[in-house]
């Protein structure tokens, strides 16, 4: 192997190590200490999709020339809220509105290089049970 073959791979196992600490922290992974088999298949499922997800995050970032790590757009993220009120209705109908807070500009900014569409940064109403209108 030649030398930017071994720092290239060294650089690749740098960031995937950082993207699992990243993950045990953020969704509170811990070992794995299943004894069956189909739950260990399960926790590597949502590892490996977990970390896809990490990986494409950051890889658009950087196609939008925007070099920051999950850790600090996450932190950035936290303050903009999405918000589920229920209300239940005559004959059984239950309403779900979904209401996201107003983002802020840096929010903006990172959902524009993300590709994130605007119908989620805007009310939904969903029914369900008896008659909607």
């Amino acid at each position: 192997m030649s030398a930017p073959e071994v720092w290239r791979i060294y650089h690749t196992l740098t960031q995937v190590e950082y993207a699992f600490r990243c993950l045990k922290t953020d969704l509170g992974m811990r070992p794995v200490h299943h004894q069956i088999e189909r739950r260990t298949r399960g926790h590597l499922f949502i590892s490996v999709l977990a970390y896809h997800l990490l990986i494409a995050i950051e890889t658009r970032l950087r196609e939008n020339q925007d070099s920051r790590k999950w850790s600090t757009i996450r932190r950035a993220l936290s303050t903009h809220n999405r918000s589920t009120v229920i209300l239940h209705g005559e004959g059984g109908v239950v309403h779900y509105v979904r209401v996201s807070g107003q983002p802020e500009t840096e929010h903006r900014e990172i959902y524009r290089k993300l590709r994130v569409k605007d119908s989620l940064l805007t009310k939904q109403i969903t029914f369900t049970g008896g008659c909607s209108t």
